[in-house]
């Protein structure tokens, strides 16, 4: 049995939580989803120009954690850039940073459909 994960910090909340490619219907699209932590890594580091140490420092994980989730998100991006897939982005183990402190940690809302989809990734409403 794996090890939970440790909630990591996020700073930002997307307004748009699905992108998909212009004048593909719905039904014949592939998505693949990003979580909430793998947007804030791209943010932090991408958006922000921060280094693999401080995008960690700022999600309350390691320098080799942010690395590998950033890894991750790039790579989910890439795939949905080349093969034409939608991105869904949701849930994940996060813990909310706003002006007023952290909030209770999220785990995505619903849990997993299915046996082979992982990680625990849910829907986030």
């Amino acid at each position: 049995m794996t090890r939970p994960h440790k909630p990591r910090s996020v700073r930002h909340d997307p307004d748009v939580v699905y992108f998909k490619p212009a004048g593909v219907p719905m039904r014949l699209l592939k998505e693949i989803p990003l979580g909430l932590d793998e947007l804030e890594a791209l943010r932090l580091a991408d958006v922000e120009n921060l280094s693999h140490e401080e995008v960690g420092a700022m999600m309350n994980v390691s320098r080799a954690t942010a690395g590998r989730i950033l890894g991750e998100a790039r790579r989910k991006t890439a795939l949905a850039l080349v093969h034409g897939w939608a991105i869904r982005i949701e849930g994940g183990v996060v813990e909310t940073i706003d002006a007023d402190g952290p909030t209770a940690p999220e785990t995505g809302g619903f849990p997993p459909a299915g046996r082979g989809r992982g990680r625990g990734w849910g829907n986030r409403q």
